[in-house]
């Protein structure tokens, strides 16, 4: 059997964005360059990016997928923030000519990963612009039939491969409103256009991308046993060092603070979580250290 898996992922919500005006109005607001999307439309699978709405100071608000498509801008965002983004999306429209719909009676969001993404083709299909071995994303009509020759997974299964790789996502891995994109790794997950004109909290993200003054990254965790859940200290010499994240039996994901890994690994100290013995590995695609 093949080991190609599909879900629909319950926990995604489409935002479809249309008008004269939303291309100028996304690339003024969010932390990837859209202009580049428009650019890039002619033939193959639609182009997308990965990017952020930001507050004024640079910490992260909403985390989202922007696909370019027919003419149209589709977000992939989370389902539980879906309306509060468009309502801030509605506040900096303004007099732009802009219409956001939720798809929410329509469409959804789907991904497939571990076989041969090119059977996927119902729908605006995608790689994921994150990371290669993430596999394929998809905005589908709802009811449109899964393809053949895939496993049917859920959005366990999904976030378990997400997991694997070390790839974090708002609210799970970084709590939104409260974190920089340097600190969710956006940075190196192709999440910002440094070239691009202005965004909000722009400047902050300037700073810290000149200065390298991230404290805190991404970091996989695992244990010998099932971890704690989100929001768990990790504890080493019983000081905080970080938060867990996102879990999958022994794997996750987590917060951490550099300098105070990198002192604990020194030292030796023992690491847990909830009391439960924990390692610390630095993810494949990062260029960061922890020691």
């Amino acid at each position: 059997m093949s080991d190609c898996k599909f879900a629909e992922l319950s926990d995604r919500a489409i935002i479809k964005i249309t008008g004269s005006d939303s291309e100028i109005f996304l690339k003024g607001l969010i932390t990837n360059d859209v202009g580049s999307l428009s650019n890039d439309s002619a033939g193959g699978a639609p182009p997308t990016c990965f990017a952020g709405l930001l507050t004024p100071q640079g910490k992260i608000l909403f985390d989202f997928f922007v696909v370019y498509a027919n003419g149209v801008h589709y977000l992939d965002s989370r389902a539980d923030n879906a309306d509060e983004l468009i309502k801030r999306l509605t506040f900096y429209k303004l007099r732009a000519d802009v219409e956001i719909v939720k798809l929410d009676d329509t469409h959804c969001a789907a991904v497939i990963w571990n076989g041969n993404e090119k059977i996927f083709r119902d729908g605006i299909c995608y790689a994921d612009p994150r990371l290669e071995a993430l596999g394929m994303r998809c905005i589908r009509e709802l009811g449109t039939p899964p393809p053949e020759g895939c496993i049917l997974a859920d959005d366990a299964d999904y976030h378990a491969h997400r997991i694997s790789h070390t790839v974090p996502e708002g609210g799970q891995d970084y709590p939104l409103g409260d974190s920089f994109p340097h600190e969710a790794c956006y940075d190196l997950l192709h999440g910002i256009d440094f070239r691009k004109g202005c965004f909000v909290g722009q400047e902050v993200v300037s700073r810290m991308q000149h200065r390298g003054t991230a404290r805190k990254r991404i970091i996989a965790v695992s244990a010998s046993t099932k971890l704690p859940p989100i929001g768990t200290e990790i504890l080493a010499d019983d000081k905080p060092i970080g938060i867990l994240g996102s879990s999958s039996n022994t794997n996750a994901i987590a917060l951490i603070r550099l300098d105070r890994a990198a002192r604990a690994l020194e030292n030796n100290y023992d690491m847990t979580a909830a009391g439960i013995p924990v390692r610390l590995k630095k993810p494949s695609w990062a260029d960061y250290d922890i020691t």
